[in-house]
Formats: structure tokens, sequence, C-alpha cells
């Protein structure tokens, strides 16, 4: 089923003016043309109609590609951008408008994408410029590499790599050249660049509906940024499979759209669709440059990562090679004061680059390092048997704690604590010293702290080494030392989280829990009929979580009927897990039936 787009918009007509208008008032240096709506251009605030004493550089298109174009009008990128509807070509009366507000005696180029419309708009517009007296050049960019040639009278679309020959050729016009030889830069870098996008999802337009085309576990290859379909319809791959598909695709040897090979020098674009989150153009990155460097032998001088050329709210990144020489690292590396492009990613990288090595802890050196005993007393089966089954319980319960905090925090309750639960399984069995309860407590801190993350991870660590702290204390570890460890953990984690009973929180079980422990021991209680008593109040307590409005966390900024009859996953994972350590600890001691 098809549902409408949702959109932060006005009047759907009316995104492209609304979108230069905040654009203009965003960035000082950017004016726009008054001829809306018909006439869409935005141009450099400081360039005067026929004064402008270089080579004019405008590009343009369609709209629904932010921030290309008008993002890249700047000093030493584009003098002016013409802007269309969504994905509709500019008329060419708004292409002449450009041309005439900003071209002075030394000419303009048009840096035009491959498409009918913007070829037939843009040319007619260069025409008519010429019929009026302007020194006109035009460079038509086809930098897509999904489709094999040949590709008929429609030749290859325009695509992501155009901003970069908008970097060269604004350069060269910055740096005074003439008309020829700025179109001759633009001319040899389009030919030298070549792209292939992949989306997880079809665009929307505005007012309009999202196509159900493309399934929950599909993606598309070979996509051109007009919402049009891919080549194909895959299944969903991890990234690094499809890195290595794109690299494939745009370096084949078949097609030699690029004239690279094994012993050349690249720029590698990362760009965003719209939708994609810069975490993840960054992971494809980290795949890309090695994979160019040891499978293809592409030296990689540059890296610009980011969101430049769009297809509106569409998830996917698009994969961008351009072979590289001296004059075009000048031209990349020239100064512009463009909005959008990514002005961090200018000089030299190195060949390679190695992690800086994490300066070691005073606290412990590599002969310190704790390790299991041989052999085990009875209290360290027990401790192993009660943390064993804690941190396969948190395991198990992975799903449903995601489900929980999915609709009250943001999703990854259970996945935070499956790292730490499957990294004290692994930890435990290499250098916990099981016969010392404290100094096993405060290596579990040490895997928490470097595996966990997140708020859960530091509250965790702060428990466990209170409890350390607590227990360290005692030569033998008694029930009454284990109750004190408990009450301290919960009061330090109270202190430097600020949460205490009702504010949904992990405290709303293992307070309850340290009460009744402290309770029962005191009646003189058996400390393992103590234990499951006070377990079972944490489990009390963790279900009444449910009726809590959120006082701490995530869930305190959301509205407390949403909230209502979902437990906090926080308390439910601190239920479980001391649940299964005292049902663990029955079972060693008193066997299953006692």
């Amino acid at each position: 089923m098809a549902f409408q787009g949702k959109k932060l918009i006005n009047n759907p007509d009316d995104v492209v003016t609304e979108f230069i208008e905040g654009l203009v008032e965003t960035y000082p240096g950017l004016q726009y043309l008054d001829g809306f709506p018909q006439i869409k251009v935005v141009l450099r605030a400081d360039v005067e109609r026929g004064a402008y004493d270089k080579v004019a550089v405008i590009s343009g298109g369609g709209s629904g590609h932010e921030p290309a174009h008008a993002g890249f009008v700047g000093p030493g990128m584009l003098t002016a951008a013409v802007s269309g509807d969504v994905f509709a070509s500019p008329p060419v009366d708004s292409i002449l408008a450009a041309i005439r507000a900003v071209t002075g005696p030394m000419g303009c180029l048009l840096i035009v994408k491959n498409y009918t419309g913007d070829r037939l708009n843009f040319g007619l517009a260069a025409e008519q410029a010429k019929s009026e007296g302007y020194k006109m050049e035009m460079v038509i960019v086809g930098d897509d590499c999904a489709l094999p040639p040949p590709r008929g009278i429609a030749g290859r679309r325009g695509l992501a790599g155009t901003v970069l020959v908008h970097k060269v050729a604004g350069a060269a016009a910055d740096a005074g050249l003439s008309l020829a030889d700025v179109a001759a830069e633009a001319k040899h870098a389009s030919e030298v660049v070549g792209t292939m996008g992949v989306a997880l999802s079809v665009c929307t337009l505005p007012g309009q509906v999202t196509s159900d085309r493309l399934g929950p576990k599909q993606m598309e290859l070979g996509l051109g940024i007009h919402g049009e379909p891919g080549v194909a319809v895959v299944e969903l791959q991890p990234v690094d499979v499809v890195v290595e598909h794109v690299l494939k695709q745009i370096l084949s040897q078949e097609t030699q759209y690029l004239p690279i090979t094994r012993g050349s020098n690249a720029v590698l674009l990362i760009n965003g669709l719209g939708a994609t989150p810069i975490m993840e153009l960054m992971i494809a990155a980290r795949k890309a440059v090695p994979e160019l460097q040891l499978e293809y032998g592409i030296a990689v001088d540059r890296v610009y990562t980011g969101t430049l050329m769009t297809s509106l709210d569409m998830a996917g990144l698009s994969i961008t090679i351009m072979k590289s020489d001296e004059n075009i690292l000048k031209r990349l590396d020239a100064p512009t004061k463009a909005p959008a492009w990514p002005v961090g990613s200018e000089g030299n990288r190195p060949p390679a680059k190695f992690p800086v090595p994490v300066p070691p802890s005073p606290s412990m050196k590599d002969d310190e390092i704790l390790a299991q005993p041989q052999e085990l007393s009875k209290q360290g089966c027990i401790l192993e048997a009660a943390i064993e089954a804690s941190a396969t319980e948190i395991i198990n319960l992975k799903d449903s704690l995601n489900e929980w905090d999915s609709k009250v925090g943001d999703g990854d309750c259970g996945t935070t604590m499956y790292r730490g639960a499957t990294a004290i399984l692994e930890d435990m069995k290499k250098r916990y010293p099981m016969n010392d309860a404290a100094g096993t407590i405060n290596e579990i801190g040490a895997t928490i702290r470097r595996v966990m993350g997140g708020t859960s991870g530091i509250l965790y660590d702060i428990l466990f080494k209170a409890a350390y702290a607590s227990l360290k204390q005692s030569r033998t570890v008694t029930a009454n030392e284990w109750a004190d460890a408990l009450e301290a953990s919960v009061a330090a984690v109270s202190k430097y989280g600020g949460a205490s009973v009702g504010y949904r929180t992990m405290l709303d079980a293992l307070i309850p829990a340290s009460t009744v422990m402290k309770q029962r021991l005191k009646a003189g209680e058996d400390p393992v009929t103590a234990f499951i008593a006070s377990s079972e109040a944490a489990s009390a307590g963790a279900e009444s979580t449910k009726q809590m409005q959120a006082k701490a966390g995530r869930s305190s900024y959301i509205a407390p009927d949403l909230l209502a009859s979902i437990p906090d996953p926080g308390a439910m994972a601190a239920a479980a897990w001391y649940r299964a350590a005292a049902l663990a600890v029955k079972n060693k001691l008193h066997g299953s039936k006692s």
C-alpha cells in the first residue's frame, strides 16, 4: 500500500522558491534573482551584472538534488545555479536570466548533467546568449557507470561526479583562465570521472505518495537521481559487499568508462542520496579506500564524504572516482566559499593511516592481568554459575529489550546489554579470577567499560566498581558482604545517575532487591532464600515501571501516554540478570528441587 509522503513543507508547488529563500537567508554570500516563480536562480551576491572580470561558471537542473546545485555557488566554484521544479529541467528563460546576470567580458561556461531536458534547455539558452554577444561554452557531464555501453543517443547520465567538475571549473575560472582554458579543464575532468549509485529506498516527491516498488529487504543498483528505477533490484547486502560491487563496476576494463589502471591516482567521493546517515557513508568510505589501494593498486589522493547531490529523501549512496593529476588536485584544493563544498577535505592524505596506540593504563601492567585459576573453590564455582546464568539470560532477552526500548527509548537497550553479556562470557574464560570475588567483580566492570558504551555502560561500570570497592575490604565474602556491596552499588548509581525509586530506571528493580536482601538477612533468614526473595522484589519492581512516568533517561522525553503498559527496558534487564543469578546460586547450593 502506498502512503502520502510526510514532508515539512507548505504548498508542494512552492518548495523550490522557499528553499532558495531559506538558503540565501542562511548564507550572506548568496542572492537570488527577483523572478519567482518562473525564474529560480541563485547567484553570488558580490557579482555585479556585466562587470564580472572572470569566466562565469553556471550549472543547474531540476531541483530535488540539494545541496546541488545552489549550494555550490560561491567564489572558487559556481557563479550561479539555475533551478527547475523538482526533477524538471529549468526553462530556457531562467538559464538566460542567469547568464545575463553574471556574465562579463570573459564569457560563460555552462556545466550540464547529461539529461535530454537539460541538454536541450541549456543548449538553446547558450545559442540565444551567443546571438546576444556573450561568449559561451558548454560541457556535458555523463559520469554514470551503471549501464554497459553503448548507451544510444541518450548516453550516460550525469550524477554526483558533476560536483567535482564544478569545483575544477570554478577554481580554474577563479584563477583567471580564459573561457577556452576553463572549458578544457572542465571537459577533461568530465572525461576522467565515474559514478554509480545504490538505493535502499525510493524517494518521495513533495505532495505525492511513496512508491512501494522496493521491498523491505531489497536494494536497487545503478539508479539515477530522479527516482527512476535502477539497473537491478537485489537482496540487501552488507555495505562492504556493495562497495566492492560498485567499485568493480566503475573500474570495469570491459566498459572502459574510466582511463584508470593499476598505478593511477584518484579522488574518491562517497555521496549520500538524501536520507543516509553520515555514519553509513563513513563506513562505506572506510571500505572503499583500502579496496582501491590494495585490490586495484590505485593511490587515493583525496576522500570527500558527505551529502552533495541527492535524490530528495532517498536512502542510499553513490560512489564517484575521478582520475587525479597535479592540476586536478590543485583545483580541488583551491579555496572556495561555496557553502556545501566539504572544506575539511583539503590537503594531501597519507598513503596509509594507522590508529594511534592506546596509552597504557597506569593501574594494570600486562604481567598483572588476572587469569582464571586452574581449580575453582566452592565459592568460585557458585560465582561462575551465577555470572554465566545472568549473562545468558540477558542474551536471550535481547529482542524483547529492543522491542520495549523502541517504544520508550532509542531501541538499542537489548543490543547494548547483549554486547556486555557476550563479552562477559568470553572474558570470564580467560581473565576472571573466580576464586577472588572482589577481583572478578572488578574485571566485570572493566569488560563492561570496554564494550558496552552509552549511559547503560557507564552506569553498570559504576555499579560494579562500587561493588568492588565494598567487597575488597573483606577477607572472606559472606552473604552480608554481598548485601553491603549491592547497597553500595545502588547508592553509587543513584548518586551519579540522579535517579531513585519511581524514576523508571534500573534502580526500580535494584533498590527493592537491595532492601529485601538486607531485611531478610537481618531477620536471620537463610541467605539463598533471602536472595530468591530479593530477586522476586526486583522483578516486581521492574514490572511496576509500566505505571510510572519517567523522570530520568531517554523515556523522560516521551509523552506519558506512550509509556503506559510498557515496562522500562533497563529495569527489566536488571531484574532478569539478578533473578537468573539467584536461581543459579540456589541450584548450586540446594539443587533445583529444594
